[in-house]
């Protein structure tokens, strides 16, 4: 393809992402079957959206000026999904595996607009992402609450009012990246746990100092004849991440597999007060369900995927079941830049294996996550004052045939199946051809947690990394075989 040619795509593509963006946000969606989430289905419903915000929902509505309007006839209508679990908009951040704190890392600072994966996202109905740090250390990096605009500028996606967020991990990633790899704590689980009450303590003690000297310092700084200069404290954004999360002003997301591990750190988050959480992946979650509903701790799990590594072993489709008939705040996600485009399939395994209804399946990738990313106030739902991050199917989205022709963030359309071009990537190379740039594989193949840990260590562990891989792509076979 010459070169002129690939200038005028981009100059077309990006010209379509700024109108878009231009977009008020006001839509009046038209005779849709409205499945709320959080109140009955509604069929035969308008849907009135005006800057962005929904202002109505009933039958017969009148349509604001200025207003595009959309003939949703026998079509479903939901609230965006949203993925509790992403590591898409990233470039090259996924893990800083240097230390087994980076608390003072941030997924904001790495965030690519530009990503096609966002798009495709898009094209499945997904509207808001949880970016987060990999699992590579037991307090990795603070987390990025994303709204998918694909192609705009990145401080445009940051969600705002989006409480913060950090990721945690437990088990064999941080144990095999620190102590195996770097031969410091920790190498075993026992580490791990030990890993967190040290720099909890740090983090108190510092945040105490810290208080005394700013205080002496403006006391200084007032009447410096009475009040000597303190000696400074300097300023320590890792531990004051940490103090902050103490004083429950960051939510944490926390990798797990195994229910001795969930329950100890739940113990740990007990000793100092932590109360807002969620255990990301969580496979044997469903053995400790009464004791995550008692101490009000959500959960984030795959459908159906285990046996990838040794702590995953012991697992079951029931999981998501069992930790809703126990009133476990729980979300289905991808970790996968391509099973996040059928979130929707992930969450309809759920009826078949445990039988919830079609509301529970779906309120685990819209209004669930919400919840634990402490924006149920804001989407997860179809009601009146909340934004418009809205879906549109072609059938019920718990069908196998159901396509999303439409997506809006914000009242802007953000996907239109039938309007977009059949290129939609923003960066586009002279070299290769769309077939090789769109070729991604089908399902899970490697731990996304994981992503670029190994750049940072040697040759003998880029070994084990293989030799890893080459076991994992041997379960996959085999599971292949078996079914």
């Amino acid at each position: 393809m010459r070169p002129s040619i690939i200038l005028f795509a981009i100059v077309i593509l990006a010209a379509s992402v700024q109108a878009r963006a231009s977009d008020t946000g006001s839509v009046h969606i038209k005779n849709a079957t409205v499945i709320t989430i959080s109140g009955d289905e509604l069929e035969n419903t308008d849907v009135v959206v005006e800057n962005g915000i929904i202002r109505a929902i009933g039958q017969n509505l009148a349509t604001p000026r200025n207003a595009a309007v959309v003939d949703a006839a026998g079509m479903y209508l939901m609230p965006g999904i949203i993925d509790a679990h992403s590591h898409l908009a990233i470039t090259r951040g996924v893990n800083e595996a240097t230390h087994p704190v980076t608390a003072e890392v941030s997924m904001y600072d790495v965030i690519n607009p530009n990503d096609v994966g966002i798009y495709r996202a898009l094209a499945g109905g997904v509207t808001t992402i949880h970016t987060m740090h990999g699992s590579a250390n037991v307090i990795g990096g603070q987390g990025a609450t994303l709204k998918l605009h694909y192609g705009a500028d990145a401080a445009d996606m940051r969600f705002a009012g989006a409480p913060r967020t950090i990721k945690f991990a437990l088990g064999e990633n941080p144990t095999r990246v620190h102590g195996q790899g770097s031969n410091v704590q920790p190498r075993t689980r026992m580490g791990v746990e030990q890993i967190v009450r040290e720099h909890f303590d740090q983090a108190i003690e510092y945040r105490e100092k810290r208080t005394r000297y700013e205080q002496a310092k403006a006391l200084h700084e007032r009447n410096p004849r009475r009040n000597p200069a303190p000696e400074p404290v300097a300023r320590n954004i890792r531990l004051d991440v940490l103090a902050d999360i103490i004083d429950g002003t960051i939510l944490v997301h926390c990798h797990s597999y195994r229910s001795d591990e969930i329950l100890m750190l739940m113990r740990v988050f007990n000793d100092y007060g932590i109360k807002n959480y969620t255990f990301q992946h969580a496979n044997e979650a469903f053995k400790v369900a009464p004791e995550l509903k008692a101490n009000g701790a959500h959960t984030s799990i795959f459908a159906d995927w285990w046996a990838y590594k040794f702590e995953v072993y012991y697992s079951t489709p029931y999981n998501a079941a069992i930790l809703n008939r126990y009133g476990v705040v729980n979300s289905i996600n991808s970790d996968s830049p391509e099973v996040i485009r059928h979130l929707n399939h992930e969450a309809a395994k759920t009826v078949k294996y445990g039988g919830v209804t079609h509301n529970e399946a779906l309120r685990m990738i819209t209004l669930n996550p919400a919840i634990q990313l402490g924006i149920d106030h804001l989407v997860g739902s179809v009601e009146v004052g909340k934004q418009a991050d809205l879906s549109l199917w072609s059938a019920h989205p718990l069908s196998i045939y159901a396509i999303n022709e439409m997506t809006f963030v914000d009242g802007v359309r953000r996907f239109d199946r039938e309007a977009d071009g059949d290129d939609q990537r923003l960066q586009v190379s002279v070299t290769e051809t769309y077939d090789s740039m769109a070729e991604f594989e089908a399902g899970r193949h490697h731990d996304a947690c994981m992503e670029d840990v190994w750049l940072f260590f040697g040759e003998q562990n880029s070994s084990a990394q293989h030799q890893l891989n080459s076991r994992f792509n041997g379960i996959q076979q085999l599971n292949g075989h078996l079914h």
